[in-house]
């Protein structure tokens, strides 16, 4: 059995604020997943142990945003697919059209989420410009090089 994030994490209810955010203003979502044996996706697209998924209602079929996972099924090249992500893995979630979002801490080496340290002033979310390649489920076209030197999302502070 896989283990379930922390059951006071505040990732899960993030995301779906955010998802519902981007449908709701018209954009696509797209979540940056950090790729490990508990994720379930077509690994042929997996790129330097990551994958950026549209995660919006016209690209996905069945979608359920849980409290430990998001699973939906999507066609990659013509294939439907299952796809199962563990909600720790998910490193960001951003609209397409124009980068906002919000980016979530994950540990170099495990990959595991990293404790947010706790400020006097209130901590308010990071709302990020994200630079990557993108997967669209259900596009057969070819997705756009990452324009970051190492591949990995490149992320700005907006304020």
């Amino acid at each position: 059995m896989l283990n379930a994030p922390d059951a006071s994490s505040t990732r899960p209810y993030l995301l779906r604020a955010l998802h519902e955010w981007c449908t709701d203003s018209g954009f696509t979502p797209y979540v940056a997943v950090l790729v490990d044996e508990t994720v379930q996706v077509p690994m042929e697209y997996v790129k330097n142990g990551e994958i950026v998924l549209n995660v919006g209602y016209d690209a996905t079929a069945g979608m359920t945003l849980g409290n430990e996972f998001i699973e939906f099924k999507a066609r990659f090249g013509g294939v439907p697919r299952e796809i199962i992500i563990p909600i720790n893995r998910v490193m960001a979630i951003y609209a397409r059209e124009n980068g906002q979002g919000m980016s979530f801490p994950m540990s170099p080496a495990s990959g595991e989420a990293v404790p947010v340290q706790k400020k006097s002033t209130p901590a308010r979310p990071v709302l990020s410009a994200v630079e990557t390649s993108h997967t669209e489920a259900g596009s057969d076209d070819e997705p756009p090089t990452p324009t970051s030197p190492s591949g990995r999302p490149a992320l700005t502070r907006v304020k």
